[in-house]
């Protein structure tokens, strides 16, 4: 049987796995805030300069990575609930299942989304 070294075995487990989507979806809003920000800074530079930015935005991989922020944020809150769960309730199937629960209300709220970006 082949079995992974006792060092990584507990990266097979769903409650790491949520960790890391959380810990790596911080990590990644933290890095779009720069962003945000100037984009923010593109209404006060004037109407021009936003109007520029907001026609850039209509382009579909400004759509993709909006989605994917979707997703990131969704994640991200999944996580922080799921670790007040951890703090608050005792640990049980229930909240295994959370874990689970909480990626699939990441993907779904990102794809409800997209759906409703490509309406518009």
């Amino acid at each position: 049987m082949n079995r992974p070294p006792p060092a990584f075995r507990h990266r097979n487990h769903p409650a790491w796995w949520a960790f890391a989507v959380h810990r790596i979806s911080g990590l990644v809003l933290a890095l779009f805030l720069p962003l945000h920000f100037w984009a923010l800074g593109q209404a006060i530079a004037g109407e021009a300069a936003l109007d520029g930015f907001l026609r850039w935005t209509a382009n579909p991989l400004a759509k993709l990575a909006e989605t994917g922020l979707v997703i990131l944020l969704a994640a991200h809150l999944a996580g922080g609930l799921r670790i007040l769960a951890i703090e608050f309730l005792p640990w049980s199937p229930r909240q295994k299942a959370a874990v689970a629960a909480s990626a699939g209300f990441a993907v779904a709220a990102g794809l409800l989304f997209l759906f409703n970006v490509g309406a518009a």
